[in-house]
């Protein structure tokens, strides 16, 4: 062979070395490169795994690897994070992720006798779920319970059994029933739960909470007569026939009632005890539940949370807001809070500043446009005048809060973001990160406002399923193509955050992944859903519930994905949410609860 011949092979031989390197580098990268289209969301393939093997262990080629508190293997994690959308394996020291990566490469973080090892047996980890808009209270013992009841009788037993458990004078209290789910869909009256409460003040609210039944008894002590006005924002419904009260008392017309009720006596320490058991069990609901975040509008008790926290018993994280004020006074009080309770802190946090625009759809008190179908004498119920919101919404931004306004009808949202837009003008664009709570029914020319003015739309969608027995009814077919339009608000690069509004819903967020993915009633209903061009991946709906919730509360930076570095709130589920019929989404259930790096839930028979 002669000396060219020799020469050639070489430099092919050489050629195909380099070929060869270069391939290597290109399937590597595929595994970390969001802007591969090709490889983003893949499974993890042999050359993946040598990637995130490799990525991870660079750190360590000269340093020992940490020995991880916790560590979750064989598993499918959804990180919710781009730039590495799948892992098999996560490890946690002092309260966060110290890597998700693959079954082999977190074996070096894992110590006999120190690391609890979590076999995940193939199930589906996803992170901690943040409910962005719940009213999170203790779990109340003797509350009377009447979700999802369509025989109006059973509020007349339940309520007589309360009685029963009660002393004269004694406050019933209940509520979450629907009255478009009872059998005659008519509104319940006070008639119902009268002759089993003659010496008992009884107050029963909606479901939405605008609204509430009340007997008799409550009415007497309030001092009402079928001549006192409504209330500006409120309403008194009244028999047709005789114009005496109903029971039933709208919005602002709820602070007419005086219940009379007579305080039952416990000593301070019952109290104590009693309430503290009432919010462990809460607590306990939102672990079994896989909720790790919560933000609470208008107002919470910051130091019940300390309690907990210093107890070392606050299994979630928490941001508490307040009443959205244009005072002075209560605006350097906020202040104060927001010093003593930074967004730099981890777990408890000042929030955004809430205030209301209007009702709600169920109640037929939410501001549109146009009157209601079902209602033409009225188009809903303005909770204060629009020069009243625009004052309040230029105060609180002029003094750095976020705030957050309830908005559920067209005129309603268009208030809210014309509020917004309006304090841009007066202070400057700042990232105020401002909200509108429920952005249920919007105008077309609407939707693009929110990405435009940088405004959270705060959903929930679960209102979506609750509300589509009657929001054609309500408002006719054309206004509800704005209705709860997920699809077209991300179309038009708007932020949503999801949540429940709990006790208005159920806290559990798998009823808001199945709203969120088939936008069907609870029992299934056959076809493609309401309004089905709306429906989401289930990897978009755990996003939204998840990374886009804590952005709405300025986390995103620390909270919302499975991420090195990012605090350690993970959900271990009994099954892979991504692929199962929808039918079983809310048959699932969560397995362990993880935050902070520390299991907080384990479901009974896990090891």
């Amino acid at each position: 062979m002669c000396s060219d011949e020799k020469n050639l092979m070489m430099l092919n031989a050489t050629n195909r070395r380099i070929v060869a390197w270069l391939l290597l580098v290109f399937l590597g990268a595929c595994g970390s490169s969001n802007t591969n289209r090709l490889c983003l969301g893949a499974p993890l393939n042999q050359d993946a795994t040598r990637n995130l093997e490799g990525r991870d262990g660079r750190a360590d080629a000269q340093n020992v690897a940490p020995v991880a508190d916790l560590v979750v293997r064989n598993a499918k994690v959804v990180t919710i994070d781009r730039d590495n959308p799948r892992a098999e394996a996560i490890a946690f020291k002092a309260g966060r992720i110290i890597v998700a990566t693959t079954n082999r490469a977190v074996e070096k973080y894992i110590k006999g006798g120190v690391t609890e090892v979590i076999d995940a047996q193939g199930r589906l980890v996803a992170p901690g779920f943040n409910d962005a808009h719940i009213h999170f209270d203790s779990v109340y013992p003797d509350y009377v319970d009447l979700r999802y009841i369509t025989d109006p009788a059973v509020i007349t037993e339940r309520v007589r059994a309360a009685v029963a458990r009660a002393r004269p004078g004694e406050l019933i209290r209940g509520g979450r029933w629907e009255h478009e789910m009872f059998h005659n869909r008519q509104w319940p009256t006070k008639e119902l739960i009268d002759a089993v409460s003659p010496d008992n003040p009884v107050v029963l609210t909606r479901a939405d909470g605008h609204s509430v039944l009340v007997n008799s008894y409550v009415i007497r002590h309030s001092q009402i007569t079928k001549d006192t006005p409504d209330p500006f924002g409120g309403q008194i419904q009244r028999d047709p026939a005789t114009g005496e009260c109903t029971g039933i008392f709208k919005e602002k017309a709820k602070s007419l009632l005086r219940y009379g009720d007579v305080p039952v006596e416990r000593t301070p320490e019952e109290q104590r005890q009693r309430r503290m058991q009432g919010w462990q069990a809460a607590f306990d609901m939102a672990a079994r539940s896989g909720v790790t975040s919560i933000q609470v509008p208008g107002a919470g008790d910051f130091d019940l949370y300390q309690k907990f926290k210093d107890a070392g018993k606050l299994t979630l994280r928490a941001t508490i807001g307040g009443p959205l004020t244009a005072d002075t006074d209560k605006l350097e009080h906020y202040a104060q809070l927001r010093r003593k309770y930074p967004g730099t802190d981890d777990w408890i946090r000042f929030g955004y500043l809430k205030g209301f625009c209007d009702g709600t759809l169920g109640s037929g008190t939410a501001l549109f446009f146009a009157p209601y179908a079902d209602a033409p004498e009225t188009s809903g119920l303005p909770q204060m005048p629009y020069d009243r919101l625009e004052k309040l919404v230029v105060a609180a931004d002029g003094a750095s809060f976020q705030v957050g306004i309830h908005a559920i009808g067209d005129k309603g949202n268009h208030w809210v973001l014309n509020a917004y837009q309006k304090a841009q003008q007066v202070n400057g664009r700042r990232d105020s990160r401002h909200r509108i709570e429920h952005s249920q029914v919007l105008c077309d020319a609407d939707i693009p406002r929110f990405a435009s003015l940088g405004v959270v739309a705060s959903m929930q969608p679960t209102h979506c399923i609750t509300d589509k027995r009657f929001a054609e009814k309500r408002i006719g077919m054309a206004r509800c193509r704005g209705a709860y339009a997920w699809r077209r608000l991300m179309d038009a690069k708007a932020t949503i955050a999801f949540g429940t509004d709990y006790p208005v819903e159920p806290i559990d967020p798998l009823e808001g992944l199945y709203a969120a993915v088939t936008r069907k009633d609870r029992a299934g209903e056959p076809g493609n859903g309401w309004f089905p061009a709306q429906r989401l991946s289930m990897e978009e709906a755990i996003r939204l519930y998840t990374l886009d919730a804590a952005y709405a509360e300025f986390m995103e930076g620390r909270k919302g994905m499975i991420r090195k570095g990012y605090l350690g709130d993970v959900v271990v589920f009994d099954r892979d949410l991504m692929t199962i019929p929808h039918d079983q989404i809310m048959s699932a259930r969560v397995d362990y609860t993880i935050v902070g790096g520390k299991i907080v839930y384990r479901r009974e028979g896990m090891n």
